[in-house]
């Protein structure tokens, strides 16, 4: 019997997205694909920001109820507050979406995320060494046949995301309800 995960990296600029198969029984998590939705936003000055902003927002929602069709459970890393105005806006747009999930969906922090890594101050690069060490199979952005860091960071912290998760109490309970019923 087997899981499958979605797991969510989100930002206003770049939703990182990871399609994993959990097997109840090994205990084995299987990555099978990744990929970072970057809304395409007009760069016209006549257009509002708050325009630009509700665009990029359809943007994100559509790959998002794509993306969280097939999926059994939704790991995701959850914003957190900010310091700025802007940063705060990407704040709600990502917490709007995140509430417009209708499936289960486990709750990781930033922190939470690193620890997986072993590297509570883990650069973008050292996420995503993480990432391919874990899983060298891992279908990380490529750009010119090397590695696209500004797209893979999201993946690999998507990726971190679900083996955030994966450590919660929450997720033992689902998998052993789940093994229950094979």
């Amino acid at each position: 019997m087997s899981l499958r995960i979605l797991g969510l990296d989100p930002s206003m600029s770049n939703l990182g997205i990871a399609w994993a198969t959990y097997d109840v029984a090994t205990g084995k998590l299987t990555v099978n694909a990744v990929e970072t939705v970057s809304p395409v936003i007009s760069q016209s000055k006549q257009v509002r920001q708050n325009s630009k902003d509700l665009d990029r927002a359809r943007q994100l929602y559509k790959a998002l109820s794509e993306a969280v069709k097939p999926a059994d459970l939704i790991c995701v890393e959850v914003p957190h507050g900010s310091q700025s105005s802007r940063a705060m806006a990407s704040y709600g747009m990502c917490i709007g979406l995140l509430a417009s999930i209708r499936k289960p969906v486990i709750e990781v922090t930033a922190r939470e995320v690193k620890v997986v890594t072993g590297n509570l101050q883990a650069t973008k690069e050292q996420m995503i060494a993480w990432a391919l060490e874990v899983h060298p199979d891992l279908p990380l952005s490529q750009w010119q046949g090397k590695i696209n860091v500004s797209k893979a960071e999201h993946q690999a912290d998507a990726v971190a995301a679900i083996h955030a998760a994966m450590q919660t109490d929450l997720f033992k309970t689902l998998t052993l309800l789940k093994g229950n019923q094979a």
